[in-house]
């Protein structure tokens, strides 16, 4: 059973003291939303959490971004007004994992492949 292969959809934010990551459903829903911003967040959002990666790039290990982090960075620590902003001057990555095949009970040997 194949196991991780779903695409995952982001809005990477390079700032001037930290980067920052929203995750998103897909791109349709963040051009829907782009274009009508009567489109609530929640349809464009998958989570509703602002991570940081502490200058590390898109690939840097995510932590929740902090309220003095989001303050310094855009002057705010409404998650609300940060999260627009995000998503206004982000930069949109999606990225498909390879499939795996997990073992399910490696005392019985390897899994077939």
């Amino acid at each position: 059973m194949p196991r991780h292969n779903d695409p995952t959809s982001k809005m990477f934010y390079k700032g001037a003291s930290d980067d920052f990551i929203v995750f998103v459903d897909d791109h349709d829903a963040l051009n829907r939303w782009r274009g009508d911003r009567s489109v609530p967040l929640a349809d464009v959002l998958n989570g509703w959490k602002i991570f940081v990666t502490h200058k590390h790039g898109a690939q840097g290990v995510l932590d929740g971004a902090s309220k003095a982090s989001l303050e310094n960075e855009f002057g705010t620590a409404n998650e609300d007004d940060v999260i627009t902003q995000i998503l206004e001057r982000g930069e949109y990555q999606s990225t498909i994992a390879r499939e795996q095949q997990g073992d399910t009970n490696f005392r019985n040997g390897p899994a077939y492949r």
